[in-house]
């Protein structure tokens, strides 16, 4: 006992110490925990020799971690990535496998050991990758999205491959076949299963906890939905991983989901580091020196073999060229799982201890330097396709080319820029509207809204919008550097247009007043209703009329300020702003259930939303009747709660 409590104790002092000073010198955890498992671990210090124990707890942090990615992606969301993790997501484990699997070969290994090497290797870190894109904010981007879908499949690959390996050292092709074709058939049993609990028994069992108002009860129930899910697809030989990921996605589309995001989120930090600290335990720099050029060699041909096979992969599929290379680079390290296949090819004697010392050092190495990778994924990427694409930057050249004159641009479509681009359609006024939240974008384009993508502080973005011609421009957004970089930019385009700036206060109005800005709001001013009324009654103007102006004032506004596209980063996505609506546009498939039913037969105000518009073969109506049938590829857009508008887009769609 004292042992175990010295090796812990060691542990803590190094991790605490090597953290603090990572982040001091701003590189990420992750580093910090590899580098404590190398200092501590057997072929360093030797404070810890035995570190199997500690890993086999240090599982429960993948099994965390994919609990909280679960959470994060509905089931109408992985069937929308269905072409991704099952399309992209097959070809690169089947391609990079091969290609690998060839390599191994051409240095003298069998068949069977070069299989066993090419399948670890194929596989990339969901823990990595999922945490750095969590911190970065890029989980919900295009390039997070293509990474998230092949790292799904991924893990779903493990599966096989758990039964394969053994089964390849002993067994011929007939008995691998079987237990190949028996796996998906617990697979298959087991999400049924998953499937079934999350529909009828969770929430029910969360709303009974949740009415007891006990937050130990809560943060005990979740850890308990958890293991149980992952103990659950352990005992039918599947991955605890994977279980966690299906009862994430189950309770994903409940109310709770925020609040059990919360409650997991500090067992799997500190699990997620010490399964790192274990990885790091496992580098034997002894090893590595000796054979450095043959690691150099096998680290940068896994990150190039993998790079390329992903860009190619993802062009082909019709992905940017930015975004198949930022995937490329985020997934072109070893997984965790790599490193249980490495003790399982070692123990059936698939391939030499030699080539597992070798493949750990790549592993190890390969997660180190993939925090790096992901952060800079988009400079380099950029990099590199700015030589593809004839020196083109994907940020300076937009697709998009505006043939307006005398229109209004506005810089930024958050709630502002929202808010301003509605007043302007009742007016008629011309508008084209600039942001870079994809999700935003995508929503408000669905909806007939003439937003595009494109960074504001680059000219070409500008030009495309069509400045020169522009009588106005509107900056959204209450940041004083980011506006008088926009500004000046601006000025170098057209000296002579108008320019309208919010800011949170008028300090710096004098400042922007010589940039040439045309005129500055500050926010605060959104409290001169108030004031106005009291200045009047104080003035003499009787109490009905100015209750009756204040009210008018305020329905005028406030009535057409309430709903708004979110985006990825929106401050309506957040649990403390569940009282704000919000607008979506709900897209008609084919098999949709509201086709060829009439807005008066859903009866969607009894569901709580409004239809604030039907957009039809590119025609809006603003008003639909009640009595109009909905038709194949409507576009329809309604405004409630979050909630309510995740509720009421199942109903229009599967009708339940």
């Amino acid at each position: 006992m004292q042992s175990v409590f010295s090796e812990i104790f060691s542990l803590l002092v190094i991790a605490v110490l090597l953290v603090w000073i990572f982040k001091r010198i701003n590189l990420p955890p992750i580093l910090a925990y590899l580098a404590t498992g190398l200092i501590a671990g057997p072929y360093a210090l030797g404070w810890i020799t035995d570190y199997q124990e500690i890993h086999l707890v240090a599982e429960f942090g993948i099994v965390f971690l994919l609990f909280s990615l679960g959470l994060e992606f509905s089931i109408p969301k992985l069937v929308a990535m269905r072409h991704v993790v099952f399309g992209l997501g097959t070809a690169q484990v089947l391609i990079s496998t091969f290609l690998l699997m060839l390599v191994a070969i051409m240095f003298g290994t069998s068949w069977l050991s070069a299989f066993s090497i090419a399948s670890l290797l194929t596989l990339s870190s969901t823990a990595i990758v999922v945490k750095q894109l969590s911190e970065s904010g890029e989980l919900h981007t295009r390039r997070g999205q293509l990474a998230i879908g092949i790292l799904l499949f991924q893990d779903i690959a493990v599966v096989p491959l758990l039964i394969a390996l053994p089964l390849l050292a002993g067994s011929g092709d007939q008995h691998l076949l079987i237990a190949l074709l028996i796996a998906l058939g617990k697979g298959a049993l087991v999400c049924g299963l998953l499937w079934g609990i999350g529909k009828w028994i969770l929430p029910r069992i969360f709303n009974e906890v949740a009415e007891v108002r006990t937050d130990e009860l809560f943060v005990l129930t979740t850890l308990l939905v958890t293991l149980f899910a992952s103990a659950l697809t352990h005992f039918f030989g599947l991955s605890m991983a994977l279980g966690a990921f299906l009862a994430g996605i189950m309770l994903g589309e409940s109310q709770y989901r925020h609040q059990l995001e919360a409650d997991i989120r500090p067992f799997r930090d500190i699990l997620m580091g010490l399964f790192f600290v274990t990885v790091g335990m496992q580098l034997d720099m002894t090893f590595v020196l000796m054979n450095a050029s043959w690691v150099i060699l096998g680290l940068l041909g896994l990150i190039l073999i993998k790079c390329l096979v992903i860009k190619l992969l993802a062009r082909f599929m019709g992905e940017s060229h930015k975004d198949s290379w930022s995937t490329g680079l985020m997934l072109c390290q070893m997984g965790e799982f790599g490193f249980v296949l490495i003790a399982l090819a070692l123990q059936h004697e698939l391939i030499a201890s030699s080539y597992a010392s070798l493949l750990i050092a790549v592993g190890v190495l390969s997660m180190a330097v993939t925090p790096y990778l992901v952060d800079n994924n988009q400079k380099i990427a950029r990099l590199l396709s700015h030589s593809e694409k004839n020196k083109q930057s994907n940020n300076e050249n937009p697709t998009f080319k505006s043939e307006l004159e005398n229109h209004v641009v506005i810089c930024g479509f958050g709630r502002v820029g929202q808010t301003v681009a509605r007043f302007l359609k009742t007016e008629a006024i011309p508008y084209i509207a600039l942001d870079v939240d994809p999700v935003r974008i995508r929503e408000a384009q669905a909806a007939g809204e003439n937003v595009h993508f494109g960074h504001v502080k680059h000219k070409e973005v500008l030009k495309a919008a069509g400045i020169a011609n522009s009588r106005l421009v509107i900056i959204t957004f209450a940041d004083f550097d980011k506006s008088m970089t926009i500004i000046n930019v601006i000025k170098q385009i057209a000296d002579k247009v108008k320019i309208l700036v919010r800011m949170k206060d008028d300090s710096h109005l004098g400042e922007l007043k010589d940039a040439g800005v045309t005129e500055v709001v500050p926010e605060s001013l959104e409290a001169s209703l108030m004031l106005v009324s009291h200045v009047l009654f104080m003035s003499g103007v009787p109490v009905k009329r100015i209750l009756r102006r204040v009210q008018q004032e305020r329905k005028n506004r406030y009535g057409l300020l309430h709903g708004y596209f979110p985006g990825e980063n929106s401050d309506i996505a957040s649990s403390s702003s569940e009282r704000l609506e919000y607008l979506h546009a709900v897209a008609l498939t084919d098999d949709a259930f509201a086709i060829s039913k009439t807005l008066e037969q859903l009866a969607l105000d009894k569901k709580r939303v409004d239809v604030m518009g039907l957009r039809r073969e590119g025609r809006e109506i603003s008003q639909p009747l009640p009595g109009m049938i909905l038709q194949c590829q409507d576009i329809l857009v309604i405004r409630g709660k979050p909630r309510q508008v995740e509720r009421v887009e199942r109903y229009l769609l599967e009708g339940d």
